[in-house]
């Protein structure tokens, strides 16, 4: 999935298209920064947004402040009955173009490196189409990220065809200073923009 070569300059406007983009929010501190992610990315042309949140992740923002319709485990469980029902994390993954987990903490990266699938949003995960992008935005403590198993984790990750927006060095919420703090969301949003402007691109020609 991640790609070496250039996007052609011409590449058509995203106004000019639809593009659905699924946020996955798992329970990282940085997950504070979700109403603004949300926001960046909806100042996009031509884009929908979605989110898909863990429990935990609930913690650090307030449903009031996403102004997009926002899954959590509760929503598949009620929405399925019987066999004729829909299964929302199949249903999503056929929406979504492109899905943006971030952050992306410790806890679910072991999740979806080890394959496993607990709730809704490792669901959809496990199901995604790897013809379609994905990308993750790690975030947790120095001690965490320096752990050898993270760097094992991350590269399983990327073997899949996942896109890593890697993490940055800053003083943490913790008092901490180091590797682990998820990338800015300007950061983020311009490699949306990128990674959609180039699969726009290709789907054109």
């Amino acid at each position: 999935m991640e790609s070496n070569a250039s996007c052609p300059a011409d590449a058509a406007p995203l106004a000019k298209r639809q593009f659905r983009v699924l946020v996955g929010v798992t329970g990282s501190v940085a997950a504070l920064k979700l109403p603004l992610l949300v926001s960046r990315l909806l100042d996009i042309p031509g884009l929908e947004v979605a989110v898909v949140t863990t429990e935990r992740a609930k913690h650090f923002y307030s449903p009031q402040d996403i102004p997009v319709t926002l899954y959590s485990d509760a929503d598949e469980w009620e929405m399925w009955k019987c066999r004729s029902d829909p299964v929302l994390h199949i249903d999503l993954r056929r929406w979504a173009d492109l899905m943006l987990v971030a952050p992306l903490d410790a806890n679910t990266l072991g999740k979806v490196a080890s394959g496993i699938c607990d709730n809704l949003l490792t669901c959809v995960i496990r199901a995604w189409d790897c013809r379609k992008p994905l990308l993750f935005c790690p975030a947790m403590n120095t001690a965490m990220w320096e752990h050898p198993i993270t760097a094992q984790q991350v590269g399983l990750l990327k073997a899949f065809g996942y896109v890593e927006i890697p993490c940055v060095v800053k003083k943490l919420v913790c008092g901490d200073e180091g590797l682990g703090a998820m990338a800015e969301v300007g950061t983020i949003v311009d490699k949306v923009k990128e990674v959609l402007f180039c699969r726009g691109s290709s789907q054109q020609s």
